[in-house]
């Protein structure tokens, strides 16, 4: 009997209409954009409108991923969407984004591990593939971190941008060396006061707003993001050429660089957005790779390799054959 795979079929990305610049944040904050971008690489970030939410935007990424893949969506068992930045403490945005999409069969449900979120939801669907418990899923990553953030917090507000990214997996018993290789998780709860939101329901006298120790936080990625890339090509038996692809967590351009000279990837080789879209947490990866498949850079066959590190600290990474 042949082991069932998962293929990446499909792929949907939305941004928020608004685009908001280093200069014109730099008109209300102590910065400027020479600041932002020598230290983050970002040029400016997408905001949600008051009518974007993290359903409306996970709905219209997950729509283009159907479409991409011509699927329907009765050929939808499972949706997984990662967010730290729910509308609601529940229902799950899933099972809300199950309803926008007009599917009416199979399951739904969402995943909190912040910038890690989209490996670690990928990683689910992969495993309810590979058991046989769907055939499909549809996996998302969306956030609205603009609303989480203190707007008088130099450090955190230049850094996160609103969006939805999104796969269409599917499963196949004949999957050629294609699909999802292999998916690895970690998390480490000793740091979790390193990034973290500082409230909860039922605490109305509390901002809710983002807190990170920024320092820290990129000295652990830098450290856990390269030993992930060791990790998931020894686990593959492949060495660091073998890869593609990389297409990262879009954080910090600095970090994206490290784990690039690691794999000894030219930057041609490396998928950027954090330029554009700033850190868009576990929406990031899904954006990145439906840009780079769409305008023909991913193509088949290629090598991919996605890692990510959040708050938690979460962090992971997979890697798939396309």
């Amino acid at each position: 009997m042949k082991a069932r795979h998962s293929l990446l079929k499909g792929f949907g990305g939305y941004l928020p209409d608004r685009i908001v610049t280093n200069d014109e944040l730099a008109t209300r904050l102590e910065t400027s954009d020479e600041w932002i971008r020598a230290r983050t690489g970002i040029a400016q970030r997408h905001v949600a409108g008051p009518e974007d939410t993290a359903v409306s935007m996970a709905a219209r990424a997950g729509q283009q991923a159907l479409d991409y893949a011509r699927v329907s969506p009765d050929d939808v068992d499972a949706i997984i969407v990662a967010t730290s930045t729910p509308d609601q403490a529940f229902p799950s945005t899933a099972v809300r984004v199950q309803a926008e999409l007009g599917i009416t069969t199979g399951f739904g449900f969402d995943v909190a591990a912040a910038c890690s979120g989209f490996i670690y939801a990928l990683s689910t669907a992969d495993a309810l593939i590979r058991s046989g418990q769907a055939r499909s899923a549809l996996v998302i990553g969306s956030e609205v971190y603009s609303r989480i953030l203190d707007p008088d917090d130099r450090s955190t507000f230049v850094l996160f941008g609103d969006g939805a990214g999104a796969v269409f997996m599917q499963a196949t018993d004949d999957a050629d060396g294609q699909g999802i290789l292999s998916t690895h998780l970690h998390s480490d709860g000793r740091y979790g006061d390193l990034l973290y939101v500082d409230g909860a329901i039922g605490q109305s006298d509390k901002s809710a707003h983002l807190k990170m120790q920024g320092r820290d936080v990129f000295r652990h990625a830098v450290a856990k993001l390269s030993s992930s890339v060791d990790e998931v090509l020894a686990a593959n038996g492949l060495q660091y050429e073998d890869v593609s692809w990389l297409v990262p967590h879009q954080a910090n351009l600095r970090i994206i660089d490290g784990v690039a000279r690691k794999l000894r990837l030219p930057p041609e080789r490396v998928v950027i957005t954090v330029d554009r879209h700033a850190n868009t947490s576990a929406a990031s990866i899904p954006l990145a790779l439906n840009e780079a498949v769409r305008d023909g850079r991913i193509r088949t066959g290629d090598l991919v390799l996605m890692e990510a590190l959040g708050g938690g600290l979460t962090w992971g990474a997979a890697l798939a054959r396309m």
